[in-house]
């Protein structure tokens, strides 16, 4: 029965120098015989032979498990090879057994401890990785909210302003139209005065007296006018019986005038003057007047045989005949 201690693989091992001759036993190429056959060691590039490899994954385990140890920060270790005897067929075999259950179970509870180890590591990476990640979250919700207000406070303040001037713009819109509507009041306003005055002189006409009585009309031929004819048309009545305006117009002149007696001259709107004579009185001597507003009073004065008023209505410095031009007026004479 062939046996699976190291001495059957062909491997020639050296025992280690003494304690007493140097602190650490570290076995190089030097040290070590070439192995013959099919198991020598081959030398790898850089110095390293291909059993560090394992030896690397074996420290990478352990940092990974409990952190990285150095020789300093661990009490030596003295490391005892089993002698020649005891790996030969038919030596020691129960002894050899009981040293490799009792290294396996020492092997088995490094293993948990560093798995325990890792386990521990692992879960405060993972801790601190969770509460990083709320860190950032929380950060990054709180930003999100900021910009959420910003946003919101900058949209009112827009919405504000916007309001702001729409206010202004209908204000300012209301006050045109206002202005408008008031101008356009006052123009109609206006143009109603200007009709009702175009009216009132075209249509609104007054007899020159009232209670009389027609004596003399225009055209009569007598020697008691300096022409030979009558220039006007007479109206007898008592004397002091009120004397109107035929017309809206202004007192051109008013006075004594000779045969005449007291003559008051009024010029209307379109230029005709009418002339009122032989007044006992005259109340309005210049200004405007209107239609129907008492001017004078009827008298004697002048080249009269008894009270009455002359009426004259000239045009363009000719006389015409009264009675025609007041009936053009709608008067009834």
């Amino acid at each position: 029965m062939a046996s699976n201690s190291p001495a059957s693989e062909g491997i020639e091992i050296q025992e280690p120098p003494t304690a007493g001759a140097w602190g650490e036993w570290n076995p190089t190429e030097d040290s070590v015989r070439p192995v013959r056959g099919k198991h020598r060691v081959a030398k790898q590039r850089g110095g390293l032979a291909r059993s560090s490899t394992v030896l690397g994954v074996g420290v990478i385990a352990a940092v990974g498990a409990g952190g990285i140890a150095t020789a300093q920060d661990r009490p030596q270790v003295a490391i005892s090879m089993p002698s020649l005897p005891d790996l030969m067929p038919g030596g020691n075999e129960r002894q050899g057994e009981a040293e490799r259950g009792e290294a396996a179970g020492i092997i088995a509870q490094q293993a948990e401890r560093g798995a325990d180890a890792g386990e521990v590591l692992r879960n405060r990476i993972l801790q601190q990785a969770e509460s990083q990640q709320g860190a950032a979250e929380a950060a990054a919700r709180a930003e999100a909210e900021r910009l959420a207000r910003e946003a919101a406070a900058q949209e009112a303040k827009d919405k504000l302003e916007e309001a702001r001037q729409a206010a202004e713009e209908a204000k300012a819109q209301a006050e045109a139209k206002a202005a408008e509507e008031a101008e356009a009041a006052r123009k109609a306003a206006e143009a109603k005065a200007a009709q009702e005055r175009a009216a009132a002189s075209a249509g609104s006409w007054s007899l020159p007296t009232s209670a009389y009585t027609l004596t003399s009309h225009y055209g009569v031929s007598g020697s008691m006018w300096s022409s030979g004819q009558h220039t006007g048309l007479d109206f007898a009545a008592p004397t002091g019986t009120p004397v109107k305006a035929v017309g809206a117009g202004k007192i051109t002149s008013a006075g004594w005038s000779g045969a005449y007696g007291y003559r008051i001259v009024l010029e209307l709107e379109d230029g005709t003057e009418v002339w009122y004579c032989h007044l006992s009185s005259m109340s309005v001597t210049s200004g405007p007047v209107g239609a129907g507003d008492t001017i004078g009073r009827v008298g004697a004065t002048g080249n009269v045989t008894g009270p009455h008023l002359h009426l004259e209505v000239r045009k363009g410095g000719s006389t015409v005949d009264p009675l025609a031009w007041l009936e053009s007026k709608g008067l009834n004479v």
